[in-house]
């Protein structure tokens, strides 16, 4: 059963400015999730500050609008917490990786089952167009008073390294196979993480929808198979992945990487926490015999084994 798009919508009016790239993302992560038939109930949007934190205001699902670098260790939490929920992280450049460098870094490390959707436009666009890590050294936008004096991140490779299980890279404007890429990162088991290109038409002058139409190309289409068959392969598939992830003149999109074969964060968790996750926060009981459960009496049940 795919579930009707407008169940997914709210009511609130999107308000980013008229051609922005985050309209192509939110009809993309709309569509992914009536595909998918996604419990509403059942799903959480986690954003950070910018462009893209309002859109959990625009998605009926569950929605956490957080502070300004810390949706990730937010969503880590709440997937922690609930395992059953479908969790999907969005922040745009700024946020993600430069105040939230760290905690990005630390879900791949962990490779916990969330999805980690990166609205890439190089510049902070909430906040008047300054350079974010993701624009390149001596690349001047019309915001800036002279040429940007930092070497950017390349998401892709930083997510490659810090050991993603799933890695991909979307456009906002092609919208059909944005949806694909999201579709297949959540059902996916482990980090996953898409860097969708999300032209900014207001601050952004140099990485326009023209600049990326003309560059584009996709991974797929030229034969690129992503996926480690088998555990010997994972060091040749991933050099593989950082060496199109480098390339700038021809920009791929696609599947870069996916390594199903890493054990989650969730089952290793489980190793030394015998009751997770039978037992975790979010079914644990608040009441036994008419008397409210306390906190601590959880957190004895959940982390016996450490208590001494």
């Amino acid at each position: 059963m795919v579930r009707d798009m407008l169940m997914y919508k709210t009511n609130v009016w999107p308000d980013w400015c008229p051609g922005c790239g985050n309209y192509g993302i939110l009809t993309s992560v709309i569509k992914a999730l009536a595909e998918l038939d996604a419990d509403p109930s059942k799903t959480v949007i986690v954003s950070g500050i910018g462009c893209s934190g309002k859109i959990p205001h625009f998605i009926n699902v569950n929605g956490v609008h957080t502070l300004h670098g810390r949706a990730i260790p937010f969503a880590t939490g709440i997937k922690l917490s609930n395992p059953e929920l479908t969790v999907i992280v969005h922040g745009g450049d700024g946020d993600l990786l430069g105040i939230g460098a760290g905690h990005f870094v630390a879900l791949g490390r962990r490779n916990i089952d969330i999805t980690v959707i990166l609205h890439d436009n190089k510049v902070y666009g909430l906040t008047k167009g300054q350079a974010s890590p993701t624009l390149p050294y001596g690349v001047r936008t019309k915001a800036l008073n002279y040429p940007n004096i930092h070497y950017n991140v390349n998401p892709v490779a930083l997510a490659l390294t810090s050991g993603y299980t799933f890695v991909a890279r979307g456009y906002a404007f092609n919208g059909e196979h944005l949806k694909e890429l999201i579709k297949k990162a959540i059902v996916h088991r482990g980090s996953a993480f898409i860097d969708v290109l999300q032209p900014c038409v207001t601050f952004n002058n140099i990485y326009t929808a023209e600049y990326y139409r003309s560059r584009i190309h996709d991974l797929q289409k030229a034969g690129w198979n992503p996926v480690v068959e088998r555990l010997d392969e994972a060091v040749e598939k991933l050099q593989g992945a950082i060496k199109f992830s480098l390339e700038e003149e021809r920009i791929p999109i696609g599947i870069f990487y996916v390594n199903p074969h890493v054990p989650l964060f969730e089952e290793r968790l489980r190793e030394v926490l015998k009751e997770y996750p039978r037992v975790n926060p979010a079914n644990s009981p608040i009441e036994r015999n008419n008397a409210p459960v306390l906190s601590s009496d959880i957190f004895e049940e959940l982390f016996s084994d450490f208590i001494i």
